[in-house]
């Protein structure tokens, strides 16, 4: 709303509650750092009083009582704090955006926080950083249809900050609904979101392609991808930004569109090396169109072991088992750790091999994001294989897994699951919470 614009806020490239009161201290905090110790004594106002003084027209009184409810983390404020998203304050509005977040994360961030007695330190929510740590960001709460139209109306702000905090903020939230409501939410984004590609501004055409490659990311159940979504997507890889086309690439990855596919070829082959030559490839890789199939096998050939990889994971995907001695040749003397792990990954696919070398994996740093991007493309159907690493006494490796579960959406591994949601380790415990609310959505879809 009012103009405050204090820098781009995009980038070019991650309760406590009582019946009746809410007390304004930080009670909780996913990974702390430093004793519980409230940075100030905590007030206590009712929770009657807290959502009356929303709609205060004193601005000061808003802002503070929206701040109070982010720091809280009452659920129930969720619906009242709707209008603030859209206060004539830009203050306010971001307070009010924040305070949705923190609502509904998976992780609660404990904004204020004191060593000692001395120094405090303040742990901002911001929606971009808690959008690139993944669709798993937030926890199994329902987010109100009325908080997702509120952010994305936002994102069209004429404040700058506001709008993209807001449009990351739905991108964030947005993965939450499934069914109807997220046949509902797809249908009434896609142009919305979509417009706003065309925008003067190059962060907000790069938050919004992200935006809708994560909101429009394939589940098995979606109907086709709304040509309006598509086609502007197609339209961004001709972008004069690279971080806005590689966005672009990625997300119509996300999105197997298909209708991409003779661009991002031809692309690939402009560039033929170098981070767009990846990103295109990977797109393919990932749409995995069976026109694609000639291109992967060329690649094979190729000394570029992040390309090779890219092809080999694109072959598995095809399903086409002929090309598994192609591919083991093509890794004979390879030493390049992620495309060799790319290697068991099709050895899975393709031959059904064990997925150990894959789950292993999940405890090397600089090959973990890659394993467990793979361990969720191949968990639905092997629950059984999976299991041992919910029993890993690593706490990290349990979610790892309990996360690849969830997102490879298979319904049968809900039994599975519910054990851990009474793991003796909080975060684990959440995550399996999380897992089984996309789980039994699953369960919900399939029986209508």
């Amino acid at each position: 709303m009012r103009q405050d614009d204090s820098g781009p806020t995009g980038r070019t490239g991650v309760m406590g509650r009582t019946r009746g009161v809410v007390f304004f201290a930080i009670l909780s905090c996913s990974h702390p750092a430093y004793p519980a110790v409230p940075a100030y004594p905590a007030p206590q106002i009712s929770v009657e009083q807290a959502i009356r003084d929303l709609s205060s027209p004193d601005a000061n009184v808003r802002f503070r009582t929206a701040q109070m409810l982010k720091e809280a983390v009452y659920p129930e404020a969720a619906e009242p704090l709707v209008p603030l998203i859209s206060d004539p304050q830009d203050e306010v509005q971001l307070e009010a955006i924040a305070a949705e977040l923190n609502i509904f994360l998976a992780e609660k961030i404990v904004p204020r926080r004191r060593i000692g007695r001395v120094i405090e330190v303040r742990n901002a929510v911001m929606a971009e950083p808690l959008f690139s740590t993944g669709p798993l960001a937030i926890g199994s709460r329902p987010v109100p249809a009325a908080v997702l139209t509120a952010l994305r109306g936002a994102s069209r702000d004429d404040n700058r900050r506001v709008g993209l905090e807001a449009l990351y903020a739905f991108g964030v939230l947005a993965v939450e609904p499934g069914g109807t409501a997220r046949r509902d939410l797809l249908r009434i984004t896609g142009p919305d979101v979509a417009a706003l590609i065309g925008a003067v501004d190059p962060a907000l055409r790069y938050a919004a392609i992200r935006v809708l490659g994560r909101v429009f990311s394939k589940r098995s159940d979606d109907p086709p991808i709304d040509p309006v979504v598509g086609d502007a997507i197609v339209g961004a890889l001709n972008d004069r930004d690279n971080a806005v086309k590689r966005a672009a690439m990625q997300a119509l990855g996300d999105l197997r569109h298909d209708r991409a596919v003779q661009a991002l070829t031809e692309l690939f082959q402009f560039h033929a090396k170098g981070p767009l030559a990846e990103a295109s490839l990977d797109a393919l890789a990932r749409i995995a169109h069976p026109g694609s199939g000639p291109l992967f096998i060329d690649v094979l050939a190729t000394k570029t072991a992040t390309l090779k990889g890219i092809a080999i994971e694109g072959l598995a995907r095809l399903g086409d088992t002929l090309q598994l001695p192609a591919i083991e040749k093509a890794l004979a003397e390879e030493r390049s750790d992620p495309t060799r792990l790319a290697g068991r990954f099709a050895a899975a696919m393709l031959a059904k091999a064990s997925i150990d070398p894959i789950a292993e994996a999940l405890t090397r740093p600089k090959l973990r994001d890659q394993a467990k991007q793979y361990l969720i493309e191949l968990a639905p159907g092997r629950t059984s294989a999976l299991a041992p690493l919910l029993q890993d006494p690593t706490a990290r490796v349990r979610i790892d897994a309990v996360d690849a579960i969830a997102l490879g959406g298979d319904a049968s591994a809900i039994s599975v699951v519910e054990p851990l949601s009474r793991d003796a380790d909080p975060q684990v415990a959440r995550a399996a919470e999380r897992a089984l609310a996309r789980l039994r959505q699953t369960v919900t879809q399939l029986t209508r």
